[in-house]
């Protein structure tokens, strides 16, 4: 079929379309630019305010004047570390049992899942007086990053559940009865067979969880406490990027310097998203 053919094609499809179908298809797309016009607007803006004002000072490992981002981004990069260990693999294996080895529809599925469903409707600000009343005070721990670490590993235990069970679940039974014929056993083919299939999903949940850990700020108030130095160990307290913004932005003082921070912590999170991303080509490359 030529171009010509082609385009008398699309012209027809468009001219039979009904009010109602125009009207859902101007708001689908409208929907998608103005999504993507107040992303591009929020980077551009950020971009504009903060570029000018990266200095080398902001990167100083010590800074009398509290301003230097240096100890917020080695504590930011830890706090993501040391989250993601604690709840990567408990969330994952968590989603495995549920689907590949309770029954489903069980009562005790249920109730995992309407546990997960309700962790994740608890606002941030609970789970850091939790955090502080719990990990902190009760098991002694003090405001500290190992205190934030636990807190938000809690926080993100709901997302990375969900997101590993959905991907699972998009697997087809016909991957786990053909494993089975083979002669392979269940545990043989939920790592061999169905994980590798599930991997993309399970990236995507855990670079949703980075980018939770990454802006979160009022549960690390009351965990990590507002101390701005580099870490010297998993009980010293700390200050991560974004509570850095908000430190700095909230005084008046440093206006310019939390727009720089704020394009820091924005660089971060595209880099943690496109490694991410890196690393799964990778594996997905190696399986084939």
């Amino acid at each position: 079929m030529t171009a010509a053919r082609k385009q008398g094609a699309l012209g027809k499809v468009l001219r039979r379309k009904k009010p109602a179908d125009w009207a859902r298809f101007l708001f689908t797309w409208g929907a998608g630019i103005a999504t993507l016009a107040i992303l591009l607007y929020l980077i551009v803006f950020i971009l504009i305010k903060g570029v000018p004002h990266i200095t080398p000072s902001l990167f100083a490992p010590r800074d009398p004047d509290g301003v230097s981002l240096f100890p917020a981004l080695v504590t930011t990069v830890l706090m993501v570390a040391l989250t993601l260990l604690v709840a990567a693999p408990l969330g994952v294996f968590t989603a495995i049992y549920m689907v590949e080895y309770a029954y489903r529809g069980s009562r005790l599925v249920r109730i995992i899942r309407m546990t997960a469903e309700t962790l994740s409707g608890i606002p941030s600000i609970v789970y850091g007086l939790f955090g502080y009343i719990f990990f902190a005070g009760f098991l002694g721990f003090g405001k500290s990053i190992l205190t934030g670490c636990l807190t938000l590993a809690i926080m993100i235990l709901p997302l990375i559940m969900r997101t590993t069970e959905e991907s699972l679940k998009a697997i087809p039974d016909a991957y786990r009865e053909g494993s089975f014929g083979l002669g392979a056993g269940r545990v043989r083919t939920v790592f061999r067979v169905i994980l590798p299939s599930a991997t993309p999903g399970i990236f995507a949940g855990v670079v949703l969880a980075v980018g939770r850990i990454v802006g979160e700020t009022a549960a690390l108030i009351f965990s990590i406490g507002d101390v701005l130095k580099l870490p010297d160990g998993l009980l010293s307290q700390g200050r991560t990027l974004a509570m850095h913004v908000l430190k700095l932005s909230g005084q008046g003082f440093h206006r310019n310097e939390a727009y720089a921070t704020a394009v820091i912590l924005l660089v971060l999170v595209v880099g943690i998203n496109m490694l991410s991303s890196k690393i799964e080509r990778g594996f997905l490359a190696k399986l084939k």
